[in-house]
């Protein structure tokens, strides 16, 4: 039997240690074999009892979770969930955080707080397994960059205008996102993306993704149109359907049952694409856990679309690209950092 996950907690509140204490020790498959009451203790405690999985209190007095992962990350890479609180402030360092290096995060319950606490340390037991699998060694001595010298090939891009790019992602995929999509030309085909995250949190990763970025990036709404130079991003809780509207694209969306276990899924938008661009698009699955997209990607390709996935050595978790190549839907795996060249390169090369 696998030794258990051993999870070290940071969090200002002797509450709140002592209930994620409890929660996660309820699964034999994890240990906590400590808790810190900020990131100085916290600091000491890494070195002392080499947890495997950190879980960090996004907002604390001393020093917040920013500013410590900043510090952690570059010097000793290891996985971390964020227990992230819906305040603006909090969503706004959560998404600080993931671009720090934090792994995954989840939300402290605001209502129901009996029956929202069990949810939330459900979600935080399975996250932590995920992040335990998770490959954070690139943050080892890392500078701070964007890959946001734009990409190469004007011919792809002048014969592009009625191309859709899709891409989909889930663990991991903030930061692979960040460095896809920063490196497209402004001229490029429009771009729609599913990041699993909920709702609240993707208006402010699109309005940061749009600070760095040449392209326009929003939270999608139904109606938007795709067009070259504007990245649409599925609101959290909606699937996001591309629809064909005489001779534009739209997208589309709604409520409804979870697709692969996820909402917005990848599933869902790719099949859409395969169905109403067809060998107009490119797909690009990045970073992720399970299976999401997979089926939707090989639709893509069956239906004339080029399509890549992340390999496993630039991603955070192997899952979602690995399946997608296995399964037929990715021709090939391609390193992070050559994505965006790969992804315009494939406009131009059309059908294969």
């Amino acid at each position: 039997m696998a030794r258990p996950i051993r999870v070290l907690i940071v969090d200002d509140s002797a509450l709140v240690r002592m209930i994620l204490e409890r929660g996660l020790s309820q699964d034999p498959g994890i240990e906590v074999v400590g808790t810190a009451s900020d990131p100085y203790v916290a600091r000491d405690k890494i070195v002392q009892l080499q947890p495997d999985v950190l879980t960090l209190d996004v907002e604390m007095p001393r020093m917040d979770g920013v500013d410590f992962l900043r510090k952690l990350m570059p010097q000793h890479p290891m996985p971390v969930v964020m227990v992230s609180s819906l305040t603006q402030r909090g969503k706004q360092i959560t998404m600080e955080a993931l671009d720090a290096g934090a792994v995954d995060f989840v939300s402290k319950p605001t209502t129901d707080v009996a029956r929202g606490l069990e949810g939330m340390l459900m979600e935080l037991r399975a996250k932590i397994k995920i992040a335990s699998t998770a490959n954070v060694s690139h943050w080892k001595a890392k500078r701070s960059e964007l890959f946001n010298n734009p990409v190469t090939s004007s011919r792809a891009l002048s014969e592009s205008t009625d191309k859709v790019i899709a891409i989909g992602a889930s663990t991991g995929g903030t930061e692979a996102i960040k460095k896809v999509i920063t490196r497209f030309p402004a001229t490029s085909p429009g771009v729609v993306i599913v990041q699993h995250m909920p709702a609240g949190f993707t208006k402010m990763f699109s309005d940061r993704l749009n600070q760095l970025c040449a392209m326009e990036v929003r939270e999608a709404q139904s109606g938007d149109r795709i067009m070259p130079g504007r990245i649409l991003v599925a609101p959290g809780n909606f699937h996001m359907r591309v629809v064909r509207s005489g001779g534009i694209y739209k997208v589309q969306c709604e409520e409804g049952e979870k697709v692969s276990g996820h909402r917005p899924s990848v599933n869902v938008m790719m099949h859409s694409v395969a169905k109403e661009v067809g060998r107009n698009a490119v797909g690009v699955m990045l970073t992720g856990m399970g299976s999401d997209g997979a089926e939707g990607m090989l639709a893509m390709r069956q239906a004339g679309a080029r399509c890549i996935a992340q390999d496993e050595a630039s991603s955070v978790v192997f899952g979602m690209p690995k399946v997608a190549f296995e399964k037929g839907g990715a021709e090939k795996l391609v390193p992070l950092e050559d994505i965006a060249q790969a992804t315009i390169n494939l406009l131009s090369e059309g059908v294969k």
